[in-house]
């Protein structure tokens, strides 16, 4: 499987991602690209765990690579630069890179009400993302 790789020189690759590695399989990075929005690289196969994003919108930007979103209970929906994504509120989902390459999407949140919180739930089986080409 040969992995496909990124440019960092257009989307910088950021620092690993130390606070949240708990809620992820594989590593990941952030870098801060200014106006609230990070941008989130991850390594091939890297995926955060199932999270509900409570009394906001998280809104992904795909820039590079490739990678994946689900929602619970619905099929998983490829990413690919030029791809946007945005969550509703309440829903339970999870995103990360494809097997064979790596992945940035830029990420903020909108229609942030009073009392916004991310509930980190079960990691992504492999069961489920060995499910995806």
């Amino acid at each position: 499987m040969e992995i496909q790789t990124v440019d960092f020189n257009v989307w910088p690759k950021g620092d690993p991602n130390t606070a949240y590695a708990q809620y992820f399989i594989g590593n990941s990075y952030l870098a801060d690209v200014g106006g609230g929005m990070m941008n989130m690289t991850f390594e091939p196969g890297c995926r955060n765990n199932w999270h509900i994003h409570h009394k906001a919108v998280q809104v992904l930007i795909c820039v590079s690579g490739r990678g994946w979103y689900q929602e619970w209970g619905k099929e998983a929906v490829e990413l690919k630069p030029g791809v946007v994504i945005a969550i509703p509120a309440e829903v339970k989902h999870w995103h990360g890179a494809a097997k064979d390459s790596w992945f940035q999407h830029l990420t903020y949140h909108k229609d942030v009400q009073e009392g916004a919180s991310n509930e980190w739930l079960e990691p992504v089986t492999d069961e489920i993302y060995n499910q995806l080409k």
